[in-house]
């Protein structure tokens, strides 16, 4: 499987889609499409952890990194998660450096306190040394905090310079509702703006979520190198329609 995280910090564009159909076969589906990773919501969508462990198999299968996007920033949301195989995480309502630092301490080894265990399918089933697989665990794992409330832009220097964090990733819905303005409005767009000249600052990358392709290339000339457009059900949606566009026409 490629490096997801070699490939956030070198700068590369990325793309891929949240999972919100409780389903292994949908991932694996999008795994074969060459999607360069998928973000299992467990924030807004019913995946358990049960499904998202074949989940995370059908990724492993087809060479597609699977992230979280974890219900809150609490290690308990988390470990599980990774325990089984998963990528990385998404923490959504990032507001503060330090809820950054507990999202780390969920994530990584090496701040001393995450719970161990290598028996899990990360750890190759107790296949891997115990050392190996700590450092290889640590190397690879992926955090993205999602900048969704108005208090993080003030913020986002502190939030960047956490160590571990690889992606300052802007959720446009839920910023434009504490920012009280519209999905379309220029303060929106200064903020996020705001969000990738921190990134770019600080070394890290900057994501963004999008509802239409169409917005990719713009996003990335202004310094967003990190995106999730839409989900699987919108993909399934719009193949639906335009189907039914084409099927009917003439």
């Amino acid at each position: 499987m490629t490096d997801l995280r070699a490939r956030i910090l070198r700068g590369d564009r990325l793309v891929g889609c949240f999972l919100k159909t409780p389903s292994p076969q949908v991932a694996e589906l999008l795994g074969l499409a060459g999607l360069d990773f998928i973000v299992a919501d467990q924030e807004h969508a019913p995946v358990d952890l049960a499904t998202l462990d074949l989940i995370a198999l059908a990724g492993r299968a087809v060479g597609l990194p699977v992230l979280i996007r974890a219900s809150h920033g609490a290690a308990p949301a988390i470990w599980p998660a990774l325990d089984i195989g998963c990528t990385g995480v998404m923490v959504p309502h990032v507001r503060t450096a330090e809820e950054a630092g507990q999202v780390a301490d969920a994530v990584k080894y090496a701040r001393g306190q995450r719970g161990f265990s290598p028996s899990g399918r990360a750890g190759g089933y107790g296949t891997i040394p115990a050392a190996d697989y700590r450092r290889q665990a640590d190397a690879a794992s992926v955090i993205l905090t999602q900048i969704e409330d108005a208090a993080a832009l003030a913020q986002l220097d502190a939030i960047a310079a956490v160590p571990e964090v690889d992606v300052l990733f802007v959720g446009p819905a839920d910023l434009a509702l504490s920012l009280g303005c519209a999905p379309d409005a220029p303060v929106l767009e200064a903020a996020i703006l705001r969000v990738a000249e921190a990134a770019r600052r600080a070394g890290k990358a900057a994501g963004l979520f999008v509802t239409d392709a169409a917005q990719i290339g713009p996003w990335a000339a202004r310094g967003v190198s990190v995106f999730v457009c839409g989900s699987d059900q919108g993909l399934l949606m719009q193949g639906a329609r335009r189907l039914m566009a084409t099927g009917r026409a003439g």
